[in-house]
């Protein structure tokens, strides 16, 4: 393979996905003929209506599910074998309540075999950067909201995934702590560069965060737009009141209105 060509090669690649669920005498198709690329290094957020499929792309992604029809590459070859290949942070923190902060975010390591004391003083080096320092044996039960989700984020780090999967990592937090880690995120993105699928249904967010929004349909999900987002890099909260910003966001939100 040539330079040029793995240049071009996207990160992860989904193809036509078909997905349809099955339970209590109900048929509900969830995504149809869905087709997605990610490039390297790209942070991407996807929007789109509730119940447009969104959760289940990332269940699918990381191996939780197996789609009815259709092919999930990965560096450019299909990879049927997902589970263990992503660093996935579903929409609650799933923080273990009996263990503290340090044991809870060195837990991936642990289940994949990395010596502890190696994967704690690992995660141990870590902490100041995820805003975490002094904390290390607290129980989830006494920290903040944003303090469970930089648990929740450092452990999905710890994995040491070049592709990060994050459903709704700040959904439930309030909106100052919200744009905090926004902007906290985006700078611990900026010093490793992973591949990010990011969900969303703060329009704003999409926005702010992404280096491209795609837009899903309502049920059953299908890509609908894929709006590349021309702000610079990094990026601050006097971004918001551009008048870049706000013509993206009024043609990012026309796009939603056109939704079928």
């Amino acid at each position: 393979m040539s330079k040029d060509t793995e240049m071009t090669t996207p990160k992860l690649e989904l193809r036509q996905i078909r997905k349809t669920f099955h339970a209590n005498g109900l048929t509900v198709q969830a995504l149809d003929d869905l087709s997605l690329e990610v490039q390297p290094g790209e942070f991407l957020t996807l929007v789109g209506p509730s119940g447009s499929g969104k959760s289940t792309i990332l269940n699918l992604i990381v191996g939780l599910l197996e789609p009815d029809s259709g092919q999930i590459w990965l560096d450019g070859a299909p990879c049927e074998q997902r589970t263990g290949r992503f660093g996935y942070m579903p929409q609650r923190d799933l923080l273990l309540p009996w263990r503290g902060v340090l044991d809870n975010v060195i837990l991936a390591q642990e289940l994949s075999g990395t010596d502890r004391q190696q994967a704690r003083a690992e995660a141990t080096a870590m902490l100041p950067m995820f805003g975490l320092q002094g904390f290390h044996e607290a129980f989830p039960a006494t920290l903040s909201g944003g303090m469970r989700q930089r648990a929740a984020l450092l452990r999905t780090f710890l994995t040491g995934r070049e592709v990060l999967l994050l459903d709704e990592p700040f959904g439930a937090l309030d909106a100052l702590t919200r744009a905090e880690l926004q902007d906290w995120l985006l700078e611990v993105w900026g010093r490793y560069r992973q591949t990010v699928v990011f969900i969303t249904h703060d329009i704003e967010e999409a926005l702010y965060m992404g280096d491209r929004v795609v837009v899903l349909s309502r049920r059953p999900g299908r890509l609908v737009r894929s709006f590349p987002v021309l702000l610079p890099r990094p990026r601050s909260r006097a971004l918001l009141t551009l008048p870049e910003f706000r013509d993206q966001l009024a043609v990012l939100m026309d796009g939603l209105g056109a939704i079928t």
